[in-house]
């Protein structure tokens, strides 16, 4: 259910970036093995369970896909991070209001394996997971 005013690729960068302070760019999707197996074998994915039953997929951006892993991946071994340039991105990505109030990117269609830039294993260690440090 889409709640609030959304944000689209015809907004301004300016306007996003002012509404966000994300610099358009990379996005991040988080896949645990399993879904990052399944989008390799076939091309596309709705995504993960989460995402079907929301009807979008979920991304974040540098700044917001820590908290997301915390959020939502605490402690899971297996995880790829997936790197998106927004820009090149098939499908309607729409800028919404999610956790606090924050402008998350969804993208209404599809993910694709051939719009990924690179994909990282995200693994754990301590309480947490460890991060590339090239994000931006």
């Amino acid at each position: 259910m889409r709640m609030g005013r959304k944000f689209n690729r015809q907004m301004t960068m300016l306007d996003l970036t002012r509404r966000t302070g994300h610099i358009a760019g990379m996005i991040y999707k988080i896949l645990r093995s399993e879904e990052w197996a399944a989008l390799q074998a076939d091309g596309e994915t709705a995504g993960a369970p989460i995402d079907v039953a929301d009807g979008y997929v979920h991304f974040s951006t540098a700044e917001q896909v820590r908290e997301t892993a915390s959020k939502h991946f605490g402690g899971a071994e297996g995880l790829m991070l997936l790197a998106y340039d927004e820009a090149a991105m098939t499908g309607d990505l729409q800028w919404e209001p999610s956790r606090g109030g924050a402008l998350f990117p969804h993208l209404y269609g599809p993910l694709r394996l051939a719009d990924v830039v690179w994909a990282k294993p995200l693994p754990v260690q301590g309480d947490g997971h460890v991060f590339p440090d090239d994000l931006s």
